[in-house]
């Protein structure tokens, strides 16, 4: 509950942002990615720049970058750009860049992060041959409207696609199930054989332009790949003990026809 009044604060709080004509950025980052934030049209001089973080509505601009300092995490392109290091949904909000020194600072505008994520249904130990795994993609996002305003505005899709960028979507073996209200999208499958290390892509595109984007390789702990390896190890020790067993014998005939060689053709003797 928290979280969905936090979310709904800062939509309220983008809205009113969006509302004073700044001008706004969309950047896309997934979990544990790292992103940069521009500041288009900044100084040569970066140390009179100023970043600013807002959560949500109503609560106080957290200055990132002022006067050289910087916090965690962060550091300032030589374009005076924010790199975050690692984003996470912690992240989610509006970073505004000012540039100038106080009271004659002039606001840039706003860049809203959005950050994509990925999670999987079923612990790893449950991911198997003949089961079925669900993967839940959802884009955490500041925006004014709707998810579903965001994408068609921006002219952005949330898709999954396979190791070779082929969307799943029409694929019959995959279930894809979008949801507008929650901004995601899941993919589920019943897992064959073959499926082992086989990855799948969650990503936001535009046209043919991947914002950002998140894979899930798929891992089999346990099941057939442990018995198939304890079959191979089985029968590299039979073959061992084949061996082992046969190697006595093979001595003992070349001995016995050694031996019966040398009676039938004696060496010759000096008298």
């Amino acid at each position: 509950m928290t979280r969905h009044m936090d979310m709904l604060g800062l939509i309220i709080f983008c809205s009113i942002l969006k509302a004073s004509g700044q001008k706004i950025i969309h950047v896309f980052s997934s979990d544990a990615e790292n992103a940069t934030l521009p500041c288009y049209n900044a100084s040569a001089d970066c140390t009179s720049t100023t970043w600013a973080y807002y959560s949500k509505r109503g609560s106080p601009g957290i200055e990132l970058f002022s006067n050289g300092k910087i916090h965690d995490r962060l550091s300032l392109g030589s374009d005076c750009s924010l790199n975050i290091y690692k984003t996470t949904t912690k992240d989610l909000g509006v970073y505004t860049c000012w540039l100038g020194v106080k009271d004659t600072q002039k606001t840039f505008g706003n860049v809203y992060l959005h950050v994509l994520q990925v999670s999987p249904s079923s612990s790893q130990t449950q991911i198997k041959p003949g089961r079925s795994v669900t993967l839940f993609c959802q884009l955490y996002f500041c925006y004014e409207h709707s998810c579903e305003t965001l994408l068609s505005s921006e002219g952005l899709q949330l898709i999954w696609v396979n190791e070779s960028g082929v969307n799943l979507q029409t694929d019959s073996r995959f279930q894809i199930l979008s949801s507008v209200d929650h901004c995601s999208i899941s993919l589920t499958k019943t897992l064959l054989d073959e499926d082992d290390n086989t990855e799948w892509r969650c990503q936001i595109t535009k046209g043919s332009e991947v914002k950002t984007s998140v894979s899930y390789t798929v891992s089999y702990l346990g099941g057939i790949e442990i018995v198939g390896r304890g079959l191979l190890v089985r029968g590299i020790i039979i073959i061992i003990e084949m061996a082992a067993l046969s190697f006595p014998t093979a001595i003992l005939l070349w001995i016995c026809k050694t031996r019966a060689g040398k009676r039938r053709h004696p060496e010759n003797v000096e008298i």
